[in-house]
């Protein structure tokens, strides 16, 4: 079975070693054809603290690390931009 892995944005880095990232599905509605934008917000681990918030990471599904964590951070695509 393949390894699941999604790219968002995270969107909180407050918790010890864990970024909340959100994740955007764009899909065309069934009936209407219109794009609707769903947003799912998963918990993953950031072992090392080095996701801030802004950063574009990709996440990989992994073994359950808490009741809610998971995903583990596998790479910070690009850094958020700070003026």
């Amino acid at each position: 079975m393949a390894v699941k892995e999604r790219v968002g944005v995270v969107v909180s880095d407050k918790m010890e070693k864990t970024v909340v990232v959100a994740v955007e599905n764009r899909a065309p509605h069934p009936k209407y054809g219109k794009i609707v934008v769903q947003t799912r917000r998963y918990k993953a681990h950031d072992e090392a603290n080095e996701c801030k918030e802004g950063d574009r990471v990709r996440i990989q599904e992994t073994r359950p690390l808490s009741r809610t964590k998971r995903w583990v951070v596998k790479e910070i695509l690009s850094s958020a931009t700070t003026s």
